[in-house]
């Protein structure tokens, strides 16, 4: 199968693909050899990237919208980062067969840079699959934040910025407002973890009619949320970093970890522990190992590769998704 899409840039045009691989990798044929490019019937060819903020974002005072590093020789495949965002934005990934699910897809990077590939847009085909559009956002990078500022709170603005945007554009996305949940891997988790949990309440002064929208997610599925640990005392117990607030209105959440992540999974399990202590629906799935950050890639000698089918299952249960065909997720 070959998958070529046409990206529609705002101000100009420019040809965009999707590698065969990341669709292989949704049907479960990770190791299937690397063709050149493929097309996933389940996706429209024709792509928007659309910027969030109308001019300059909260905070800014440039418009870069990122430079892409030299991929790293040692990688097979090669992952995709980059960094110098100030200007942030919306790659969007129309299904074929929409069933009103959107869902924000936050990228991993530390901060300092985006990862919108093997956490961000290999995840398309699969959640296109299952009737959902996708927009994976590349966040603003943390070049420019100031001593003293979250880490986490540029790309939180962006993504509540995002998620109003996506609430606002809705009939011409043919998504359902009601039914619009966040996708976080590593950093990015974090970021959905604690947007996860703002209630609704935006970080940012109202610019125009988009922000009237609702910018708290109706789901969350937070895959190895980095660093969501405040810092104790090495005999302390551990505890939720402050800006992560659970409570009985927050919303149902799917949490995947493993055991050997050095960004310990005891975070995901805390999350968990609060969200069922307040009566909030949640899954939590602790593997024995494969580490961090392999997004939507499997890792050799370890079952993390078939978490999207838990998800798959968790989303489908909740009426998020339209049940997959066969055994494929």
């Amino acid at each position: 199968m070959a998958y070529a899409r046409r990206a529609l840039v705002s101000q100009g045009f420019s040809l965009r693909r999707l590698p065969c691989w990341a669709a292989l990798l949704s049907l479960g044929l990770a190791s299937a050899s690397r063709p050149s490019h493929c097309h996933s019937a389940d996706t429209k060819a024709d792509t928007e990237r659309v910027m969030v903020w109308p001019d300059l974002a909260p905070g800014e005072t440039e418009r870069g919208t990122g430079e892409r590093q030299p991929n790293r020789p040692d990688e097979q495949p090669p992952v995709t980062r980059v960094t110098q965002i100030r200007r942030p934005s919306i790659d969007v990934y129309l299904p074929e067969r929409p069933n009103g699910t959107a869902i924000l897809v936050l990228p991993g990077g530390g901060f300092g840079k985006v990862v919108p590939d093997k956490e961000g847009s290999e995840a398309a085909p699969w959640l296109n699959r299952l009737g959902a559009a996708v927009f994976v956002l590349r966040y603003r990078t943390n070049e420019a934040t100031p001593q003293g500022e979250p880490a986490y709170l540029r790309p939180l603005q962006d993504s509540q910025r995002a998620l109003r945007l996506i609430r606002s554009s809705a009939k011409r996305w043919g998504v359902d407002p009601q039914r619009v949940g966040v996708l976080g891997f590593s950093a990015g988790g974090q970021v959905a973890s604690v947007l996860h949990t703002r209630g609704g309440k935006a970080d940012y002064e109202p610019l125009d009619e988009i922000d009237r929208q609702n910018c708290q997610p109706d789901f969350s599925l937070l895959i190895y949320p980095w660093n969501v640990l405040a810092p104790t005392e090495p005999k302390a117990a551990p505890r939720l970093l402050d800006a992560i607030r659970i409570d009985g209105d927050s919303p149902p959440a799917f949490l995947v970890h493993t055991h050997d992540d050095r960004s310990s999974s005891l975070g995901s399990v805390l999350i968990y522990s609060q969200l069922k202590q307040h009566g909030v629906e949640a899954e939590l799935h602790v593997y024995r190992n494969g580490g961090h950050g392999y997004g939507m890639r499997p890792v050799a000698g370890s079952d993390i590769g078939t978490w999207p089918d838990r998800a798959t299952a968790w989303l489908v249960g909740r009426g998020m998704a339209t049940p997959p065909s066969g055994s494929q997720r």
